[in-house]
């Protein structure tokens, strides 16, 4: 069959047909927002697909063989009710964007690290309470999305992603952040809000392209000086913290906005 595109999001569909696999031209599949409990098996005969959208059905796994799927470069598994990833989630190689946010994954695979061309990760509103070191082999990854989950700590490798423009960690129970974070040379975007941070390492000053931060109702009582080397920063946002002064290095940053 030529069929190449198949959209059937927002139905009551409770079950997708096995003869699915009979799809071999398919790259673009849509069943978002429907009723479906079970990805059939034999979907791993649809080697062309490319574009997977499973997201809001009553999914629990993926099927076995779902890792063959070797061209996929988008998949949405949003809102379904996941508890894991298989371990060889990682030979999907040529993923691009992945997301994975309000399901109930408490762990990544460390095979995450052969996903070398993923640019986008969204697990937000997990259970994660810990990061496998491999999160630090992803070269191409820009956004990073890792806020309501369970984290107590980021693992040092964070700061080998150089490509990575937004990192997401608000609402978790970080008490601080890893010196190495000062490694995200391109990070635009640092989000910590709603942690238990009491300080940020003197490391920060070495994100020169920093634009937003936010760390905001954390437990900080006093800010690194190395802040002022920030001095990209236009918008930062440190209420409901501890804090009792400032150090005087605020004032290179000139590009603050109001």
């Amino acid at each position: 069959m030529q069929l190449r595109k198949l959209g059937l999001s927002d139905n009551e569909i409770q079950r997708l047909p096995p003869d699915i696999s009979n799809f071999l031209n398919l790259v673009e599949l849509d069943v978002s927002r429907n009723d479906i409990p079970d990805i059939p098996d034999n979907i791993k005969y649809c080697k062309n697909l490319q574009i997977a959208e499973f997201s809001s059905n009553p999914l629990s796994r993926l099927p076995d063989g779902f890792t063959q799927l070797k061209n996929l470069t988008y998949l949405g598994l949003n809102d379904v009710s996941l508890t894991h990833l298989p371990q060889d989630f990682g030979n999907l190689s040529n993923l691009v964007a992945v997301e994975l946010r309000e399901n109930l994954l408490k762990s990544l695979p460390t095979s995450i690290s052969q996903l070398t061309r993923l640019e986008s990760l969204d697990v937000g509103n997990n259970e994660i309470e810990e990061l496998p070191p491999e999160i630090g082999s992803l070269p191409s990854l820009l956004e990073l999305w890792l806020d309501c989950n369970d984290l107590t700590e980021l693992p040092p490798e964070i700061g080998n992603l150089k490509s990575l423009a937004c990192l997401d960690v608000s609402e978790n129970r970080l008490d601080q952040l890893p010196d190495e974070i000062g490694g995200l040379i391109n990070l635009t975007d640092l989000h910590v809000s709603q942690n238990n941070i009491e300080y940020l390492p003197a490391s920060i000053g070495d994100m020169k392209r920093l634009s937003i931060l936010k760390v905001d109702q954390n437990r900080l009582m006093s800010l690194t000086p190395s802040i002022g080397q920030c001095e990209a920063l236009q918008e930062l946002i440190l209420t409901e913290n501890l804090l009792v002064e400032l150090p005087s290095s605020m004032g290179n940053l000139l590009n603050l906005t109001y």
